[in-house]
């Protein structure tokens, strides 16, 4: 029976499952409109801590979650399209594909905080810059949903792709943590744990406070309109 070996620490896995789950309430919330902007606003801010905690555990996490690690695979890329590959982890297109994908959510989700819908929705942050910025971001904003709808497309074919050519489970390993070893150069995953966890998590809660503009100072109250009689 094949070693089964440790490469995704259990922060990583729940940070991944909580932003599929984020990133497809915020697409469906922002195409509905209306009256569910405020769960797109809510879906947003989510995604906006978990980023925060990832961009803290490229620093704190286990093996194959840190930045050193996925850059060395990035660069092992010519090795990768020649089958020469033999690291576990992400291989480097799929630190490409990371890389590219947290780009955009960021993006998008630092973007929708200065957004408006004409109507009665504004960003947390919409106050921070001019109306017509504003507009513009927000143009680019619903741009970048069609975007990120393509990039989901793509990691779900080459998730396919894996399985029915390769015979590799990539979302097992994402559930369990573990990979079958393959060879002898893959090493367990070692740190991910216990002080790192919290100070990451820390890290996120600023950034949604951040996010969020609660610590802006309240806009004056209306003036009150005298009766004209």
């Amino acid at each position: 029976m094949a070693k089964q070996i440790r490469v995704w620490d259990g922060p990583l896995r729940l940070f991944h499952w909580l932003l599929v789950l984020s990133v497809v309430t915020a697409l469906y919330t922002g195409w509905l409109g209306g009256s569910w902007m405020g769960w797109h606003e809510r879906a947003g801010l989510m995604i906006i801590g978990l980023l925060s905690f990832r961009m803290a555990w490229f620093v704190l996490g286990s093996t194959y979650a840190r930045l050193s690690t996925l850059l060395c695979s990035l660069l092992a890329l010519p090795q990768y399209l020649r089958g020469e590959w033999r690291g576990a982890g992400h291989n480097p297109l799929g630190v490409l594909s990371v890389f590219v994908m947290l780009a955009m959510l960021t993006w998008q989700a630092v973007s929708g905080l200065f957004t408006n819908d004409d109507i009665a929705f504004t960003g947390p942050l919409y106050r921070l810059v001019s109306s017509s910025l504003s507009n513009d971001l927000t143009r680019l904003h619903k741009l970048g949903m069609w975007i990120i709808i393509v990039l989901i497309m793509l990691h779900v074919l080459a998730i396919i792709i894996h399985a029915a050519v390769k015979q590799h489970n990539l979302v097992k390993p994402m559930l369990t943590g573990t990979t079958k070893q393959e060879y002898p150069e893959q090493k367990p995953a070692r740190g991910g744990h216990g002080l790192a966890f919290v100070f990451a998590l820390l890290i996120a809660v600023g950034g949604v406070y951040l996010a969020a503009g609660d610590w802006q100072p309240k806009p004056p109250p209306a003036p009150a309109v005298t009766p004209a009689w």
